[in-house]
């Protein structure tokens, strides 16, 4: 299975109105220079990013952005300048762990490339993703930047259903991206060529199932040789918690909790109201694990014994 990351998919599935109504705005000089592209994580905002980025960097460049087939050519200039970290109109933010988020030297080492000149006048773009990683100390000097930008600087911002300043929201145009449950299972059907019920037992796909959530798990069952096609959901609960995998994968923490919840939901409706309540704590300690930022250790030493033997 190839590597999939937004900087490198190449391919844009199932976000056609999206990137189609960003392009008019570009052809009609009217695309906001704040952008903030907004939905569940794992729909594919920011693919949906770097295709509009290329499309537009991409100009009187070799092997131009392909709009008809929402693809980029791998061969474009300002794709593999991209891809390695080299060109010189785009800035890329991120956080640097899950716990640490982003580094306010990161939002100052921004600041000081914005004082230069975009090479070749072209625009340059800062794309910062994972915003709810921002603490207050990197909003507050993002803020001073975003007031008075570059000339011809674009700002895209990638939030993932979080609740951020309303300083900071109150300044982008907000986008909202969002995919049915449809849409989802066939671009996840495409990102795994065609495999998806091959590859992942539908009883770990759910409606709020995003194409990159599948993917990743299927990429997980992949590197821990692991057959998904053969294991519901209280049987991948098992292999998670007790194996620790939690702990060793970022992303599969990051999975674990919605699977938890809907593992919790689908057996509440099989049991009395009097044990529903048990289920009722389960996702409130999960709420607030989340919501806090809490130790998950005392968390999952309950789940493993609930999920386990119960």
């Amino acid at each position: 299975m190839i590597e999939l990351n937004p900087i490198n998919q190449t391919k844009l599935f199932g976000l056609d109105k999206y990137i189609y109504e960003l392009i008019e705005l570009e052809k009609r000089d009217v695309l906001p220079n704040k952008i903030l592209l907004s939905g569940q994580k794992g729909l594919g905002k920011s693919t949906l990013a770097y295709h509009i980025i290329n499309y537009i960097l991409s100009k009187n460049e070799l092997d131009c952005y392909d709009v008809d087939n929402l693809e980029i050519n791998q061969k474009n200039h300002s794709f593999i300048t991209v891809l390695n970290k080299s060109n010189p109109n785009f800035i890329l933010i991120d956080s640097f762990s899950e716990k640490k988020g982003v580094d306010i030297s990161q939002i100052r080492n921004l600041i000081s490339k914005l004082n230069k000149s975009s090479f070749n006048d072209k625009p340059r773009f800062v794309l910062i993703d994972n915003i709810e990683t921002l603490n207050i100390n990197s909003i507050n000097a993002l803020l001073k930047t975003i007031e008075e930008p570059s000339f011809n600087t674009h700002f895209i911002l990638i939030n993932n259903n979080k609740k951020i300043l309303p300083t900071l929201f109150s300044r982008f145009i907000n986008f909202k991206i969002s995919l049915s449950n449809k849409e989802s299972l066939d671009i996840s059907d495409k990102l795994l060529d065609g495999n998806l019920y091959k590859l992942i037992n539908e009883d770990l796909i759910n409606y709020y199932s995003t194409p990159g959530n599948i993917y990743h798990l299927a990429k997980f069952s992949q590197t821990n040789k692991f057959d998904l096609s053969k294991k519901d959901l209280k049987e991948f609960l098992k292999i998670i918690i007790s194996e620790n995998h939690y702990k060793k994968d970022s992303v599969i923490k990051y999975l674990v909790f919605d699977f938890i919840e809907f593992y919790f939901r689908k057996m509440s409706l099989s049991f009395k109201s009097e044990i529903n309540d048990k289920y009722t704590y389960f996702l409130k300690r999960i709420f607030t694990t989340k919501k806090y930022n809490l130790d998950e250790e005392s968390l999952f030493i309950e789940l493993k014994e609930e999920i386990i033997n119960g």
